[in-house]
């Protein structure tokens, strides 16, 4: 048993090593892209529409919701980058009931990536609502001196959303190997529908909590912005 995709080698010459990670976060990527593109390549306006279309609408619909809940007005600014986080992750859960098939957020590799990915887009979104200055501005709040308190916590929020995405999901594959190999009948099936279940609630905790971040850059950047222009 492995505890992580990235023991799983493939094929290495020399310091290059293609590993399970690295394969099955092409292959779920690939999944993603073709998807999209077969699903969205016929799309109809009128009351007759497909079942693939219907569900692409209703995941659409429902994390526009939830961006706009958490406090962005405009959730079609995030939706291409908080979406693709959310199915990236749910995708790589639902695909462990296919045999053989290895999470790539069972590695801290990418799980970090992930999360490296909230690092740089919360502050990209922050410029572009307010600007550099007024975003800047924000680390300074309540006083210059919890600048580099700010920046510690900025670090250290993006290091927790990696280690909790990566523990979640390699703790749900051990124990689902281990029961397998103790009771290889009716009760590991039971653990493999309560891994998928811990998957997308994953998939949700992380995507939520990079739209809060996202969602604490802008409107700390605009509420002082706004307090700047009434002074």
């Amino acid at each position: 048993m492995n505890l992580t995709p990235d023991l799983i080698i493939y094929w290495q010459l020399g310091f290059l090593k293609l590993n399970a990670t690295i394969v099955f976060t092409w292959l779920v990527m690939l999944v993603l892209v073709v998807g999209s593109i077969l699903i969205t390549r016929n799309l109809s306006n009128n009351l007759q529409r497909s079942r693939w279309q219907n569900a692409l609408e209703v995941v659409v619909i429902t994390i526009n919701k939830q961006i706009e809940e958490v406090g962005l007005s405009q959730p079609q600014k995030y939706i291409g980058f908080l979406g693709t986080l959310f199915l990236f992750i749910a995708v790589s859960a639902l695909g462990t009931i296919i045999p053989g098939f290895e999470p790539p957020t069972g590695s801290l590799s990418t799980t970090a990536a992930l999360a490296l990915c909230v690092l740089v887009a919360v502050p990209l979104f922050g410029i572009q609502e307010t600007g550099l200055g007024g975003y800047l501005s924000s680390y300074t709040q309540p006083t210059i001196i919890m600048l580099p308190f700010n920046i510690i916590s900025e670090v250290s929020r993006t290091l927790a959303l990696a280690v909790r995405l990566f523990g979640n999901m390699m703790s749900g594959a051990m124990i689902i190997a281990i029961l397998l190999t103790i009771t290889p009948f009716l009760f590991p099936i039971v653990m493999t529908v309560l891994g998928l279940l811990t998957g997308i609630v994953q998939a949700y905790i992380f995507f939520i909590l990079a739209t809060v971040y996202i969602a604490a850059a802008t409107s700390s950047s605009k509420t002082e912005v706004q307090s700047t222009e009434t002074s």
